[in-house]
């Protein structure tokens, strides 16, 4: 057999086009991850501004205009409000200007990403050193100190996503990559479910009370985390009904490449660039970590939308996958209609195949 012969034997055409589309997620999971997180700046952040009189227009406008419009400012009514926006996630940050003083105080969360916080804080620093002021930070919402760097949502979301994919792959190759019918299909949703409801509380537990990582209700990640697992589990099943075994690349696509860079794990959505920043939000690592560290941080608050994107996906999938192996109906794939089976006298050719039939089993 000459080489050409044995290549042709040891790759196939459809090897060949799997590993071209392993090789196309390989580089376009190091454009993604690098492109988002290389050069991280913050870039309109929601800060709040509270001074007395014309002084609060005037420092945001200032603000507006520092180099590279890191800040997105707004005048907040007086310290009370920019609390209560920080802590329902509306802005990141306030500055409050002290009239009587030179020493101003900056607001900040933490919990909502101690990358972000930290340069609030410098820019505030430089700002106020500009006009030999100082700057004392408080922080209304911090990050535990079991949870460096506010990292330990992003991670549980992500373990999360990892279950969920995963499993919904195995139930998929374990038949066939295609659900062959409607009760298969409606088996592997109830299997999804429960798996689900699983992983949601075996995260939970692990990052509360057994690591002590992240604060906030058992009860509130337990549901957070069976609805990211059902989520990004039902949009692999339907991906992987719409399009066979690719669809588990798609899914590493959507829920790894695009997703997991521009959830705002590492870098919160205002320090990645526009294309991330938009996206992020949209997708279940994005969605999921966002309300995670609302649970942990911020009082449940701001996780409506969040948790109707992560809804939204749940729904998709499920509708996906049972709308597909419905088309295809409860016949198995080979199989013959049952009147062609039994030899019913007066249908052409069909006695006479069912008698050979018989007769190759009988030997």
């Amino acid at each position: 057999m000459s080489f050409t012969d044995e290549l042709k034997s040891a790759v196939t055409p459809r090897a060949a086009l799997l590993v071209i589309g392993v090789l196309a997620l390989q580089l376009l999971f190091i454009a993604s991850y690098v492109g988002a997180l290389h050069d991280p700046k913050p870039k309109d952040v929601p800060f709040g501004v509270v001074a007395p009189g014309p002084a609060a227009q005037e420092t945001s406008d200032k603000l507006a205009k520092l180099p590279g419009e890191p800040l997105d400012p707004r005048v907040v009514k007086d310290e009370a409000a920019a609390r209560h926006k920080i802590m329902n996630r509306d802005i990141d940050g306030a500055l409050i200007l002290d009239p009587r003083g030179t020493t101003d105080t900056l607001l900040v969360g933490s919990g909502g990403g101690t990358v972000l916080a930290t340069a609030l804080e410098k820019i505030a620093t430089e700002v106020d050193g500009a006009e030999k002021r100082t700057v004392k930070t408080v922080d209304v919402a911090p990050a535990s100190s079991k949870d460096f760097d506010g990292l330990s949502s992003f991670y549980l979301v992500v373990g999360w996503c990892v279950g969920g994919y995963l499993c919904a792959s195995i139930l998929a190759i374990s038949a066939g990559s295609r659900a062959a019918n409607g009760r298969r299909a409606l088996i592997r949703t109830g299997v999804m479910a429960l798996y689900s409801i699983a992983g949601g509380l075996g995260g939970a537990l692990i990052i509360g009370p057994i690591l002590g990582a992240l604060p906030g209700s058992i009860m509130g990640l337990w549901g957070l985390g069976a609805l990211v697992v059902f989520g990004v589990g039902m949009i692999t099943l339907a991906l992987q009904s719409l399009t066979g075994i690719v669809g588990i690349g798609l899914a590493v696509l959507l829920v790894v490449i695009a997703g997991n860079p521009s959830a705002g794990g590492a870098f919160p959505l205002p320090m990645l660039p526009p294309f991330w920043k938009e996206i992020g939000p949209w997708l279940p690592p994005g969605a999921g970590t966002w309300v995670a560290r609302s649970i942990a941080y911020f009082k449940g608050n701001a996780i409506t939308g969040p948790m109707l994107v992560l809804a939204a996906w749940a729904v998709v999938g499920t509708a996906v996958t049972l709308v597909m192996s419905s088309l295809r109906g409860d016949r198995q794939p080979g199989r013959q209609p049952a009147m062609q089976e039994t030899g019913t006298t007066g249908t052409t050719g069909t006695t006479g195949t069912t008698g050979t039939d018989s007769g190759a089993h009988r030997g």
